[in-house]
Order: structure tokens, then C-alpha cells, then sequence
């Protein structure tokens, strides 16, 4: 059913983590792919071991999300699928956290899928429609303990979620959140660093739910993969919780 042959992929937080798996199941898939991120050396061998394009980007500035689809223009001559993924973590509560900290975490979970977003939805406007993927969280659904900044980033990841998909789906530009339970990815051994935590009992802890295990990022990948495709073509506005039933 899955099929991307002949689509056109821009990819961020591409270097490791989702966005790598997400990226290589893409082109698995038949997908051309450009991968974001900002870590050049990391991004560089994932899209040589992949088979795409490697573009540096800081998805918080403007320019940066200017060269990156630039790039994806110039070398595949449009985007029919965006995956807003890259995002970032800070463990702390409200009386905790530095005015830095916040405005970090808000501009590269949200800011940057307004940024992407908004130069990518007129391409695809102009091509007939296209899918677009926001990587939201279970804590965009309900709270979390010492993770104020993130639980509002990613509340906010799946209400625009839907007023995006309002807004463009007359354009036939689909987009969807998926929701992410505790993966096995960097930003979760991040999270055990933050806290002071043994990083063992940390994911112990985390594999707490009724699928008995955390999720691995190619469990992500496959369902942003669906919505990516014509198999979804009816599936806009979704907020997909991808996390062995912890939400539930």
C-alpha cells in the first residue's frame, strides 16, 4: 500500500534519531530525500549512508529554512512531503527553567514548523497538494512532570496541527501530528542526563507501559511513511499517538 515512488522528501532533525529513520524509510519507499539538521557531520554520513541530500540548518532561523528548501527546489524540483521533526528537550518546571531555555525550546519545536511550513505549503499549492508531518508528543496530549517547556511546545506542535489543516486542505495540502511515546533516540538518554538520572532505571521507567517496551524510531518512521502516501489521502488533521498505548 505504501508507495512514495516519484515523491520529493524534506526531512528535519534528519541526522539521527526519527528523523534518520524516518528519512531512510522514505527512500527505502522510493522517495528522493533532502535531510535538515544541524549537525553537519552526523547529517553528511546519514544521507551518503541513505542515498540523499544533506543540507546544515538551523530550523529556528529563517535563512537556514530558506537554503534548505531552496536546496530541495533546486535539486528535486519541489517538496511534496515535509516532516517537521527536529525538536529539543528541557527537563525543568516553571520557576526552574531560564527565559533562554524556553525561547530555545519554542523556537526550534514550534517556530520552526511555522518557518518550513510557510515556505513550503506554496509549493505544494502549486503542484496539486502534498503531506505534510509534525512531530508532536504524547506530552503534547497530556502533561509531564518537569518538562513545562516541552509540554507547551508540543501542545502547541498539535494545535497547529489542525489549524493548518483547515487552513490548506482546499489546497489539497494534508497535514497530520504523529505523537511519539518514550524512543529509543539521543533525546531520551539527554533526558536521563538532565534529570541526574541512571540512565538504565531512566529507560526502565520509560518502557513502562502496556506494550512493555519504549519505542524504536523506525516504529515512528513507518507511520509518518503512511501518512506520507497516497494511502492516507483522506487522513488530515490527525493526531496519531505512536507510543505502545502509554496516552491510553
Amino acid at each position: 500500500m505504501i508507495d512514495l515512488s516519484g515523491k520529493r522528501a524534506l526531512v528535519t532533525g534528519a541526522a539521527s534519531g526519527i528523523g534518520r529513520a524516518t528519512a531512510a524509510l522514505l527512500a527505502e519507499l522510493g522517495a528522493a530525500v533532502v535531510l535538515a539538521d544541524l549537525d553537519a557531520e552526523r547529517g553528511e554520513r546519514a544521507a551518503k549512508e541513505i542515498g540523499g541530500l544533506f543540507v546544515r540548518c538551523d530550523v529556528s532561523r529563517r535563512a537556514d529554512c530558506e537554503r534548505a528548501v531552496g536546496a530541495a527546489v533546486a535539486e528535486l524540483g519541489g517538496v511534496d512531503v515535509l516532516f517537521n521533526n527536529a525538536g529539543i528537550i528541557r527537563r525543568s518546571t516553571v520557576t526552574e527553567i531560564t527565559d533562554e531555555d524556553w525561547d530555545l525550546v519554542m523556537a526550534v519545536n514550534v517556530r520552526s514548523i511555522m518557518l518550513l511550513s510557510s515556505l513550503v505549503v506554496p509549493l505544494m499549492a502549486a503542484n496539486g497538494g502534498g503531506s505534510i508531518v509534525n512531530t508532536g508528543s504524547g506530552w503534547g496530549i497530556k502533561g509531564g512532570g518537569r518538562a513545562v517547556s516541552y509540554c507547551a511546545s508540543k501542545g502547541a506542535v498539535v494545535n497547529m496541527t489542525r489549524a493548518m489543516a483547515i487552513d490548506h486542505g482546499p489546497q489539497n495540502i494534508r497535514v497530520n501530528c504523529v505523537c511519539p511515546g518514550d524512543t529509543d533516540t539521543g533525546m531520551l538518554a539527554e533526558e536521563a542526563r538532565q534529570l541526574g538520572e541512571s540512565p538504565d532505571a531512566f529507560y526502565a521507567d520509560a518502557a513502562d507501559r502496556p506494550l512493555g517496551r519504549i519505542g524504536r524510531p523506525r516504529d515512528i518512521a513507518r507511520t509518518v511513511a503512511f501518512l506520507a502516501s497516497d494511502a492516507a489521502a483522506f487522513v488530515s488533521g490527525a493526531i496519531i499517538p505512536v507510543d505502545g498505548a502509554g496516552t491510553a
